[in-house]
């Protein structure tokens, strides 16, 4: 059972420090500890437990567990080194509330998946919400109109694992299913031969092929077919062994490996026996199996292996409207983007900023209904002198929704979008959110440290006063 602390804030001066001194107020983990929910963070975390047994080792703190994945997010780390820059940084270990410095590990980094388990996407969203909330309060308009824009728009977040391709995908396939063979006839203590070929040769067939620069389309079709041949043989082995042998608990471990492996090897030889490049929720990697190719369209990476994700970006501030580890028209997603817009702000947008994926029948009647003004051309004629108007708005309306193509820069080139380091599906879609909230929070710091460099200005502190110079500490 979780027991919430009784405990607020603790106040920079009461942090111990073994070294003597104090912290510094200007520092942005003193900083982010005050922009945090904790009180919400420390209910959904409550709530994820469902046991009410008070025996046993208890939980870690939700500021702890939460504050350590945020870490690990806002600086890219991985689980190890984020739990030893914590031991190693005063200013991470106030953040994670404690009263005093720690020069040991907090936990194994081994429970840092769990700690992911815990945080949801559903959990995520609340928080980004709750963040977002702080800075941008409701307010609707008085004359009851739309007000704001919301700008649409999705990309791929790539899974951490190496490029796919048939030939290898049924090599890795042959290679784990003769490691279970041996291990199964350990376990059975049988002797004798354990397959119907040899190994080496299987190997040396596979490399022949994919060694070779540019392979003929022959050659590859005919060494697929013959990894699926030592494939079947392999399992034929496994079929054959008494049923009791999966009773070892090691044994068992294999048993969602050789289900995904069947899975694969029905895949490939259907499409093989039809002609076909594609098949519905094909697998690609072996470890992940969840993981699907999502077709981008892009010049440099036409396809991407891994979760699509539907954003909506407000005021600068990202939100994740859906995610999934199956391609999706992304249009789906505007009216109930919308709604929730409406939900935050009290009315609807005014505009709705989105490509053209966006525009299809249903949600221009929604936007028409509504009067929201969705991006992009009118059905319809153009008629006379609204060509020019047209295009000006189109123009506008581009250059404002670059914002959305800026804030996936961001995410992927600093907070590590382009490479969900976590396996399981749903860790992985957790950490896909914690990348959109650690952007957040950074850029709240950006709004409030301008707001407080306008309220200097404005007292004569400012680098532009009259006085010359800044007259402050820096932040």
């Amino acid at each position: 059972m979780y027991k919430k602390p009784n405990r607020g804030q603790l106040s920079i001066e009461g942090f111990s420090l073994p070294f003597g001194g104090r912290l510094s107020a200007e520092n942005r983990w003193v900083k982010m500890a005050e922009l945090m929910p904790w009180d919400l963070i420390e209910d959904l975390y409550a709530d994820s437990f469902v046991s009410d047994k008070t025996d046993g080792r208890q939980p870690i703190p939700a500021r702890i567990a939460f504050g350590a994945i945020y870490i690990e997010a806002q600086e890219k780390f991985t689980d190890r080194s984020t739990l030893e820059h914590i031991a190693e940084n005063p200013y991470m270990q106030y953040f994670l509330g404690l009263s005093a410095f720690h020069e040991k590990p907090l936990f194994d980094s081994s429970l840092m998946a769990r700690i992911r388990k815990r945080f949801t996407p559903e959990m995520m969203e609340k928080i980004n919400e709750e963040i977002y909330r702080r800075s941008n309060p409701p307010n609707p308009p008085e004359d009851g109109g739309n007000d704001g824009t919301l700008i649409l728009d999705a990309t791929a977040a790539p899974a951490d694992i190496c490029y796919p391709t048939d030939l290898s995908l049924l090599n890795e396939c042959r290679e784990n299913t003769e490691a279970i063979v041996d291990h199964a006839w350990e376990a059975c203590g049988l002797g004798g031969r354990r397959q119907f070929y040899d190994r080496k040769k299987a190997r040396a067939k596979y490399l022949k092929v994919a060694k070779r620069r540019r392979p003929r389309k022959g050659q590859i079709k005919q060494a697929i077919k013959e990894q699926i041949s030592f494939v079947e043989k392999n399992l034929e082995v496994l079929d054959g062994l008494a049923p009791g042998i999966w009773d070892d608990l090691e044994l068992m471990a294999h048993l969602d490996r050789l289900g995904t492996i069947r899975k694969v090897l029905e895949q490939q030889k259907s499409m093989i026996q039809t002609g076909s490049h594609s098949v519905e929720d094909r697998i690609v990697n072996l470890r992940q199996p969840h993981v699907r190719p999502i077709v981008r369209g892009k010049i440099s990476t036409p396809v991407e292996f891994g979760q699509k994700i539907a954003v909506s970006v407000v005021n600068g501030f990202t939100f994740i409207e859906k995610q999934s580890w199956d391609n999706f028209s992304e249009g789906i997603t505007l009216i109930e983007s919308a709604e929730k817009y409406k939900a935050r702000h009290g009315a609807y947008p005014e505009a709705i900023l989105a490509d053209k994926t966006y525009r299809n029948r249903e949600n221009i009647r929604f936007c028409k209904a509504n009067g929201i003004r969705l991006t992009g051309p009118r059905l319809g004629r153009p008629k006379k002198g609204e060509a020019e108007a047209d295009k000006a708005q189109a123009y506008a309306d581009s250059c404002e929704r670059n914002m959305v193509e800026g804030r996936f820069g961001i995410g992927k080139r600093r907070y590590g979008l382009d490479l969900i380091m976590a396996r399981l599906p749903f860790t992985a879609e957790t950490e896909a959110a914690l990348n959109i909230f650690a952007m957040n929070v950074a850029l709240l710091l950006r709004l409030l440290l301008r707001l407080f460099l306008d309220w200097l200005k404005r007292r004569g502190l400012g680098p532009d006063s009259a006085s010359g110079g800044c007259q402050y500490a820096p932040v």
